[in-house]
């Protein structure tokens, strides 16, 4: 069974067709680039998948529908995404943003909290080993106690890359995380990608405009045009594909 299966999903905004019939899964561990031209429904698919919009069709997870679910229940299952803009506390420290990442997976209750119980304490001394391990994994060390408002865009992408991360998913939905960044960062990422992938196994979906890094990185591509599947597949042969470089990449013919 797939880790997340999506099909014959359905947008409308009025009249409008958002999405139109895409259907598409990932199984665990796997990197599932998702490409197409700007406002080809990329974004939209997550924000169906996240509980953002209502969309019709089927979404299951581990076999279980998220369908009419709402985002932090969503979110609650494993199912964890970043955002094109970061959408990080520019005043909060590094591990506090990251600890905000941890929120579904924090056990307790108000009245313990408000008299601060030896239970209360020892929850919080778990959340923050946790948010460490995150910040080892990324590299971030130097910059934990440090306000992310002050840190270069680079950084703050990684964060908001590392925040998806503390929600310990089992799928992991990225939204154009290399958007703004230099080579160097760009680097970075994909060494965080990969170790993501083989290391802790979890099942990802990346918007990506970098081609480059799509085929270097990706174990297949489902490509969106205007709301419909355009091609899917294994990532050599999707990039030869005729329709996807006459609608993507510019060239070839339709």
């Amino acid at each position: 069974m797939a880790e997340l299966d999506v099909d014959n999903l359905t947008l409308r905004f009025g009249g409008l067709v958002v999405l139109d019939g895409v259907s598409l899964k990932v199984d665990q561990g796997e990197l599932l680039a998702l490409i197409g031209p700007n406002g080809a429904g990329k974004t939209s698919v997550f924000n169906c998948i996240s509980g953002l919009y209502p969309g019709e069709g089927t979404i299951s997870f581990r076999g279980q529908s998220l369908l009419g679910k709402k985002p932090h229940d969503i979110a609650a299952l494993g199912v964890a995404r970043t955002f094109q803009h970061g959408e990080l506390f520019p005043q909060m420290s590094v591990v506090d943003n990251l600890l905000t990442g941890r929120h579904p997976r924090i056990k307790g209750n108000p009245f313990s909290e408000m008299l601060f119980l030896p239970s209360v304490r020892r929850e919080e001394i778990r959340q923050r080993e946790a948010v460490e391990k995150i910040i080892e994994f990324v590299e971030l060390e130097r910059y934990r106690h440090t306000a992310v408002g002050g840190l270069p865009f680079g950084t703050q992408k990684i964060i908001g890359f590392a925040r998806a991360l503390a929600n310990e998913p089992a799928i992991l939905l990225l939204d154009e995380p290399s958007a703004g960044l230099n080579r160097e960062e760009r680097e970075d990422l994909a060494r965080f990608i990969l170790r993501i992938k083989h290391q802790l196994g979890i099942a990802m979906i990346w918007i990506e405009h970098d081609m480059q890094m799509v085929a270097d990185l990706a174990d297949r591509i489902h490509v969106l045009d205007y709301g419909r599947t355009l091609a899917s597949g294994p990532a050599d042969a999707v990039l030869k594909d005729e329709k996807v470089i006459a609608a993507y990449l510019g060239t070839g013919k339709h």
